[in-house]
């Protein structure tokens, strides 16, 4: 790269300033710094297009820095002490916060069937690739919510299945038979209200949901029986 164009490529780094107008100062005899930091502002406001404004910033940019003076050993020691200072913080005393490590409990399993094995395992391959519902013309309506409605009308190319529309609910997209309702954890969740309900319940396959209208202190309770008795609860107070 010639000196001429390194030039232009520096008047062309400062904002206000094209290819054009860089041309035109460098044809105007201010083709280096020391020519531009020698010249006056009204100098370089005499360049067509460039007012005194714009001459300023371009002093600003382009004029170098005057070195600066070497530092004497004294100052030099100086502020190696001020650097390791710096880097070498005071150590303040700390206070040791000991926390209990929480233990990891194995949560409770069922004990499944084979089929409802395989079952669980085609549901949640299934769910991967189904897709998302949408209601009919969601996008063209404010008033209309995303929620899932069947679609109606004589010529609706939704309902008729036309090339372009979205999925619909099929049967095809439907989990096997013996997975449904199941938790994936594979237990059939049953909803518990008070300490009683828990005698109903077979630890081997079915869990306990406690209801949401049931108050701290029943909670508990029901939460500490079911443990005693191996149930596992879906929704615990304290995971």
């Amino acid at each position: 790269m010639s000196n001429k164009e390194e030039f232009i490529k520096k008047l062309t780094s400062i904002e206000g300033i094209g290819r054009a107008k860089a041309l035109q100062i460098y044809e105007n005899g201010f083709d280096s710094i020391e020519k531009i930091s020698k010249a006056s502002i009204e100098d370089l406001a005499k360049v067509k297009g460039v007012s005194k404004d714009l001459a300023k910033k371009i002093k600003d940019n382009l004029v170098e820095e005057k070195p600066k003076k070497a530092a004497t050993p004294e100052k030099k020691e100086e502020k190696v002490e001020e650097i390791k200072e710096k880097k070498e913080p005071k150590k303040e005393e700390q206070v040791e916060i000991v926390e209990e490590e929480k233990k990891y409990e194995v949560k409770i399993k069922p004990e499944l069937l084979p089929q409802i094995k395989r079952a669980l395992k085609i549901r949640d391959l299934i769910k991967k690739k189904k897709p998302e519902f949408l209601r009919q013309e969601w996008f063209r309506y404010k008033r209309l919510s995303e929620n899932w409605r069947r679609p109606k009308g004589l010529t609706s190319k939704m309902r008729r299945h036309m090339k372009y529309r979205i999925n619909v609910v099929r049967i095809g997209f439907r989990s096997p038979r013996e997975a449904r309702c199941l938790h994936p954890s594979g237990f059939e969740e049953v909803t518990v209200c008070n300490v009683k309900d828990l005698e109903k319940i077979d630890n081997k396959r079915q869990a306990a949901r406690i209801s949401g209208a049931v108050g701290t202190r029943k909670r508990i309770e029901i939460e500490k029986k079911a443990d005693e008795m191996g149930i596992r609860i879906l929704n615990r107070l304290n995971k």
